[in-house]
């Protein structure tokens, strides 16, 4: 099977094709960077021992993942609560998840450009 040829970075070196030249590995650790120094805690976010001591609760009773029916470890926001506190807290918008399903649909799904916004 073929292979792309490597391309031109914008810096001037050569790069295989699908990887990333180092400067623009270090373009993407500094913007990472400047974005986690904005954002605030777990705790500030509302991830307090509150928030553990329901979530448990919440997975003693729905102990399967929504998706794919392994046994699940996290309580996620069905859809996100961006600081909204009653959003936040509301059981009915809370769904049980294994942590690859959290790490990759879920995670996939919130970057996706919400269709409200884009009218």
């Amino acid at each position: 099977m073929p292979t792309r040829a490597p391309r031109i970075c914008s810096c001037g070196k050569t790069v295989p094709s699908g990887a990333l030249c180092a400067c623009q590995e270090m373009r993407a650790k500094q913007r990472k960077a400047r974005f986690d120094a904005k954002r605030p805690s777990a705790r500030e976010r509302g991830y307090d021992a509150e928030w553990q001591r329901e979530s448990r609760s919440f997975l003693s009773v729905y102990n399967s993942c929504r998706r794919c029916g392994q046994r699940a470890t996290l309580v996620d926001h069905i859809k996100p609560h961006r600081g909204d506190k009653i959003l936040f807290w509301d059981r009915s918008n809370w769904q049980a998840l294994c942590v690859p399903c959290h790490s990759s649909w879920k995670q996939s799904q919130e970057r996706r450009p919400n269709k409200e916004t884009s009218k």
